[in-house]
């Protein structure tokens, strides 16, 4: 039997924020890759070394958290008064699917500095020194990202004194503006309450229960629970809820029955093809706690808690897209995250996550009675891990 060669694409593999996945400029794709499909997908499960039922990803570029089994496809932008496309792929670890259904905040960082270093940003809008405003159409949420990349000499400037908790190293500091991140066709809160009351079946050994929840569109549809109504100080690790497989059989199905209320999905069996989104967090009020660096946060520099599940784990940090609905509902009064703020709704707020801090602000204003948020804006970093090209077999698509 003959044995086919691997090919080679080119990819370059970035950090942004507190996540990191494989980059590609969609021209430099295979051609029945650079459109949206079964080969796509194939291609990039293969990359990224999913599915894999060890849960290791050791046969790819993946690193087996929902953290970096991500990959982006980026090209010049479509959209007039845009500059670069951004596409994200979330892809499961053990599953044959990849979820193109939200956004990566974190990743987002990122992509202005690859798109300027890869020529798809115009000359005249790089200065020689000071800052790039790249403009990003996310295509998958359809929404406009503004990111100020820092450029010294011409050239994108990685390094720098920038610390980001959920980040060993420091470096330079990328503002990322999402603006209007609510899609003017859908409201900000689905059902058309701040709070409501969520049912949810028993699940193992935990009784058929009523909670109250905010649901938020803003950033990435969002469901925000009382740590206290779970049983939970709000100040866990990722070990005092990973390590509990009853629990998180119980968040999942909890985030089930919020996508369909949220309008997201018809039925709970459904949310097993959209785990990507939405995403389910808890909060309470301003607790110290030890990070999982082992740096105390004490009650006095934050405002609030937050922990947040990606993809049926919780996160080490916060998702970028999260910080979007965190910082959105703590400026909203009535919601569940800006009732646990001692001051009530603030416009910037500073929230504790299982790695530190992470402050994130929100424009937000009512009109005729409606919620609109108009900007939100926050601090990351980015920079490039390894580029060169990517091997992958290819019958693998």
């Amino acid at each position: 039997m003959s044995q086919l060669p691997q090919i080679k694409i080119p990819a370059t593999y970035m950090r942004g924020g507190t996540s990191k996945g494989v980059f590609f400029s969609l021209t430099d794709l295979p051609e029945r890759c650079q459109v949206a499909g079964e080969a796509r997908d194939n291609m990039l499960l293969r990359v990224i070394g999913s599915p894999d039922p060890y849960g290791k990803q050791t046969d790819g570029m993946g690193g087996a958290t929902s953290s970096t089994s991500k990959t982006v496809i980026l090209s010049k932008s479509s959209q007039a008064d845009h500059d670069v496309d951004y596409l994200f792929g979330q892809v499961a670890i053990d599953k044959a699917f990849v979820d193109w259904s939200g956004n990566c905040g974190n990743l987002t960082a990122a992509v202005g500095s690859f798109a300027i270093s890869n020529g798809l940003v115009a000359a005249d809008r790089i200065p020689h020194n000071g800052h790039a405003v790249v403009r990003i159409w996310q295509q998958n949420i359809k929404k406009t990202i503004i990111a100020h990349v820092p450029i010294t000499n011409g050239e994108v400037q990685e390094t720098g004194e920038f610390e980001l908790d959920g980040v060993t190293f420091p470096a330079a500091e990328v503002q990322v503006d999402f603006v209007s991140p609510v899609d003017a066709s859908e409201a900000m809160f689905p059902t058309g309450n701040i709070t409501d009351v969520l049912n949810v079946p028993a699940v193992g050994e935990f009784a058929a229960a009523s909670f109250s929840v905010t649901m938020i569109n803003a950033g990435i549809p969002t469901i925000f629970l009382n740590a206290q109504d779970l049983g939970y100080t709000g100040t866990e690790l990722q070990d005092a809820i990973n390590s509990d497989e009853k629990a998180l059989e119980r968040f999942e199905t909890i985030r089930a029955y919020g996508a369909i209320k949220m309008g997201l999905i018809d039925n709970a069996e459904q949310a097993v093809a959209r785990q990507h989104t939405p995403k389910l967090a808890f909060v309470t009020g301003n607790k110290a706690y030890v990070s999982s660096s082992g740096k105390s946060i004490e009650s006095t520099d934050i405002e609030l808690n937050v922990r947040a599940l990606s993809m049926g784990k919780l996160h080490h940090a916060m998702m970028g897209t999260a910080a979007v609905a965190i910082g959105t509902a703590a400026a909203i009064p009535g919601t569940l995250v800006s009732q646990v703020i001692a001051s009530g709704a603030n416009s910037s707020v500073t929230f504790g996550h299982p790695s530190g801090t992470l402050k994130v602000g929100a424009q937000t204003e009512q009109v005729n009675g409606e919620w609109t948020v108009n900007k939100v804006s926050m601090s990351r970093s980015a920079r490039v891990l390894m580029e060169g090209w990517v091997r992958i077999p290819s019958d693998s698509f």
